[in-house]
């Protein structure tokens, strides 16, 4: 479930007649728990707790319904309670249906209300349901349960009304909604006089008649969008006449509304029943987008973005600047005038605005620095000079679109209250302006110096109709003379086997003029790059959020030279973390953030997150595309390793339609009728094999044993079936391979004693690559690579960290996860000149990360080294790879680095010196 689902869950249950003995077990039932977990519960055969009447789930919340009266000492006799502590219970809750209370055991916080207000509290327990929350989240329990409410109006009036759900109409239906969402918040704010105006004059007048409520909202949209109420034709009813005097856009144009149902009306009058002060634009504006987008109505809830995610962007791109300026200003008027005067010509610009978020943000934490000049200057309740018109965006969808601009309509009004008092925000808040700020359109197809120009000029293009915006702003523009822009985002990422035929042509109208393998890049690279080009024609400085692989592998030598040439360097970077959502029990995805600009300062910044979870900031005088502190490099591949390692080779690949391949049941049925097919069958490991421990075998048949394998008839049967595969492929090697079909078609297998084996991909959630030990019997499969017979103490380089960093930074990825090279990963790994000391300690290392594996056998690969389960189930693992790592670590800096990011540092550092007299190393821009 997502919070959206949770929170009318909640809702319901708040709603409903309490019932002491059903309580506890829907209250779990709302959170997402499963029946079977709940019938468990209630037989008793999982509740784990100790006192009366008490429900108890392992590791959740243990809960105690009670008599009237008692709920503070019941929740005093569940703190108490050895069972909520050896139960690791993380909340604990008491209620007799007119009180609540609760404590997160784990986070400090606690709650206590009236029974039926606890469902405005359920972000309090989210991590119920699996959902990590930060303080904003539980503080926006308003926002995700708005988003619930309006979903459903949403939904039941397209129901009522399918003429509006069609293409032509949708726009108009979007339109709708944001007029209704203002219009409850303007209510609840006292923008409109008067008590609940609009929700109270819905009520009133539709009372008894109900079908008509469609009418009368047609009529208050009217009456917001007239100026001269009493000589408009035809005359607004009088009970129209309060509603203030709007438009800005927002009103214009057409005033049909849809029909609304009985259902439809209660729905309404239910949101406007909620408490619409509390709306928080940050978050609001990110989930509401999701209620017109028929495709995201099940991810609803889960757009959020988290605002300290958000800085990690505006912070380093022109914050953190403002911020030291107004420390240096200190109370001397003059330089915070020119602060200000500064700040009030700065141009925010997101070619991928969605809902708004990042405008929103910036525009906040401007307002945050104004306000403290104006506090300094003793101009506290003075007129913002920061214009909305400066936060610009392209949003590809209507809808969102025109919810980032309410967001940002609605950010002005609360910091005007928040800085200068309710009576100057009302004041100057209506009407609104009609000017327009986010344009809906294809970001990669428009012309961003048309939409955001250079100071002096007009803006050329407009969105269609979004607003009735004008089409010229070139008085907006002059007095924004000598600005600075910085563009900022959050881009869709979409690899290049996810990117639909028009998003290939967005790519190919960027890039194929500048290279032949523009088809292999992730379609956010088209931003970067429209960002670089802008970039030649202005002063701006640009940042986005982008998933790592446009740092990592084939990426880095198509992108960057292209973004180098224009000029660009990387001015600062946030290197891989987590970006999560809201979705319960699932992990964010990976991303990076890269910041490039054209007169980037001369000591750029690398953030980055330390192994124990602190926030690093190093200095450098460059960043490379992989997002290292080092020169700017292509790391190409090469057919030997440049060090003293082993070599490494794919394994053997059958092309055999699976006739040479037996499970162990055929094998042991084979070996039972013809004892002597026992020497033709060797045990055979692929990826598949090799993690999950699954067993599998082959027939492998020498040249001078193939007469006396066709004696067996199985075995000639299925070499038969591999001749008449091989000759009806359409590949000519394939055909020609018919005349052997004892043989794989690709043989690389050499008799060892033993053969180290890594898989070519593997799950990037892993802290280790997976590799180990097959016999030397046994046929390694093309799916890993092998290394036959070679010193164990490469085992250990493959197993630790280091190698880890590496082969995620500069290999190619499938997906998301780690896709081995040996030409590019293995052959390149920089390893220093080892002593025959370092390498029996190695080898001593590998050899304990080996014997710890074998101590929990029958365990999996991929039951050792999963991450949740890793430093729980099997310690000893863990334990023998923090060995690995610290053993190989000393050898190369004489200590443990602090992070992934030191650790390419200083790979790097070693890649270029053992390179730098060989055509291998390609440096790309200016370092």
């Amino acid at each position: 479930m997502n919070p959206v689902e949770i929170a009318e869950a909640v809702s319901e249950l708040a709603e409903k007649p309490f019932d002491q003995e059903t309580f506890p077990y829907a209250f779990l039932e709302a959170f997402g728990f499963k029946q079977t977990t709940i019938r468990r519960l209630k037989s008793g055969e999982t509740n784990a707790s100790d006192l009366p009447n008490g429900v108890l789930r392992r590791g959740s919340i243990h809960m105690l319904v009670c008599e009237r009266g008692a709920v503070s000492s019941s929740l005093r006799a569940l703190r108490e309670s050895p069972r909520t502590a050896s139960a690791k219970a993380r909340f604990i809750l008491a209620t007799d249906g007119v009180d609540f209370e609760a404590d997160d055991l784990v986070g400090g916080n606690t709650i206590a209300c009236a029974y039926p207000q606890f469902s405005d509290r359920f972000g309090f327990f989210l991590p119920l349901a699996g959902i990590s929350t930060t303080k904003q989240i539980s503080d926006s329990d308003f926002d995700i349960k708005a988003t619930g409410r309006l979903n459903r109006l949403y939904v039941q009036l397209l129901k009522d009304n399918p003429d509006w759900g069609v293409a032509e109409k949708r726009n108009e239906m979007n339109h709708f909604m944001a007029r209704l969402i203002f219009c409850f918040f303007a209510e609840d704010t006292d923008i409109f006089s008067g008590e609940a105006l609009f929700t109270s004059t819905i009520e009133r007048m539709t009372a008894g008649v109900q079908t008509n409520t469609h009418d009368i909202i047609s009529e208050i949209f009217r009456a917001m969008n007239e100026q001269d109420k009493e000589s408009v034709e035809p005359k607004l009813p009088r009970w129209a006449v309060d509603f203030p005097y709007v438009n800005g856009g927002l009103f214009s144009g057409s005033v049909e509304v849809p029909v609304f149902s009985k259902i439809a009306r209660s729905y309404l009058l239910h949101i406007g029943g909620l408490d619409w002060t509390k709306i928080n634009p940050d978050i609001f504006g990110s989930m509401i987008q999701a209620v017109a987008e028929e495709d995201e109505r099940s991810a609803l809830g889960m757009h959020y973005t988290s605002v300290p995610n958000i800085l990690k962007v505006l912070n380093p791109l022109f914050l953190d600047d403002l911020h030291a300026q107004l420390e240096e200003a200190g109370d001397n008027s003059r330089k915070l005038l020119n602060l200000r005067n500064r700040m009030a010509r700065i141009r925010i610009f997101d070619p991928a605005c969605g809902s708004g978020n990042f405008l929103v943000i910036a525009y906040k934490e401007m307002r945050k620095i104004e306000a403290q000049i104006n506090k300094r200057r003793g101009e506290a309740d003075r007129r913002s000079d920061i214009p909305l018109t400066n936060f610009r965006g392209i949003e590809l969808r209507h809808f969102a679109a025109e919810i980032a601009r309410l967001a940002l309509i609605i950010a002005e009004y609360q910091c005007d209250v928040l800085y200068r008092g309710q009576k100057e925000a009302l004041r100057d808040f209506l009407p609104l302006d009609a000017m327009n700020w986010i344009t809906q359109g294809n970001a990669l197809q428009l012309d961003w110096l048309s939409i955001c120009p250079p100071t002096g000029t007009g803006v050329k293009l407009q969105g269609d109709d979004l607003f009735s915006s004008p089409l010229e702003q070139a008085q907006i523009d002059f007095e924004n003379e000598g600005g600075e822009t910085y563009i900022c985002g959050n881009p869709p990422y979409l690899g290049s086997t996810w990117q639909d035929d028009q998003q290939k042509a967005d790519l190919k109208a960027i890039f194929a003029h500048r290279t032949k393998s523009w088809k292999s890049l992730d379609y956010v690279a088209g931003w970067f790059m429209k960002a670089a080009d802008y970039g030649t024609q202005t002063n701006a400085v640009s940042a986005f959020v982008s998933t790592n692989s446009i740092c990592q592998g084939q990426q880095v030598p198509i992108l960057w030279p292209l973004i180098f040439a224009t000029g660009h360097e990387i001015a600062f970077a946030h290197t891989s973390f987590k970006w999560a959502n809201l979705a319960s029990h699932k992990a964010g995805v990976t991303v990076v953030i890269v910041g490039i600009s054209n007169h980037a300062e001369k000591i750029r910044q690398l953030f980055s997150i330390a192994d124990n979870d602190a926030s690093i900031v190093k200095e450098a005088e460059n960043i490379n595309a992989y997002l290292v502190p080092g020169q700017n490099v292509v790391v190409d591949k090469l057919s030997r390793p440049m060090t003293d390692v082993a070599d490494m080779d794919f394994g053997s690949k059958p092309v055999d339609g699976g006739n040479l391949f037996l499970n162990f049941t055929e094998k042991h049925a084979l070996v039972q009728r013809s004892p002597a097919a026992a020497q033709f069958i060797h045990e055979f490991s692929n990826s598949e094999e090799f993690i999950n421990g699954k067993q599998r075998f082959c027939l492998w048949i020498g040249e001078d044993e193939v007469a006396d394998a066709r004696e067996i008839d199985e075995i000639a049967r299925r070499l038969d079936a591999v001749a008449e595969m091989r000759l009806a492929s359409p590949k000519l090697q394939t055909q020609q391979s018919a005349s052997t079909p004892h043989r794989f078609g690709e043989v690389r297998h050499r008799k060892s004693h033993y053969t180290i084996v890594i898989p070519r991909v593997s799950s990037e959630n892993r802290d280790f690559l997976p590799v180990g030990l097959v016999s030397g019997g046994t046929i390694v499969g093309d799916r890993n690579f092998a290394l036959y017979d070679a010193p164990l103490w490469n085992l250990a380089l493959i197993a630790s960290r280091l190698h880890w960093v590496w082969i995620g930074t500069v290999c190619v990825r499938m997906r998301t996860d780690f896709s081995y090279s040996n030409t590019l990963g293995w052959n390149t790994f920089p390893v220093p000149t080892l002593t025959e000391k370092q390498k029996a300690d190695l080898t001593r290392c590998a050899e304990d990360i080996l014997l710890a594996r074998e101590h929990y056998f029958p365990a999996t690969i991929a039951d050792m080294y999963d991450p949740e389960r890793m430093d729980k189930e099997f310690p000893l693992v863990r334990e023998a790879h923090e060995r690995n790592d610290d053993t190989l670590e000393r050898i190369y800096i004489g200590r443990r680095f602090r992070n992934d990011t030191e650790r390419l540092e200083k790979l790097f550092e070693l890649y270029t010196k053992m390179t730098s007299s060989s055509a291998t190393t390609r440096k790309v821009g200016a370092a």
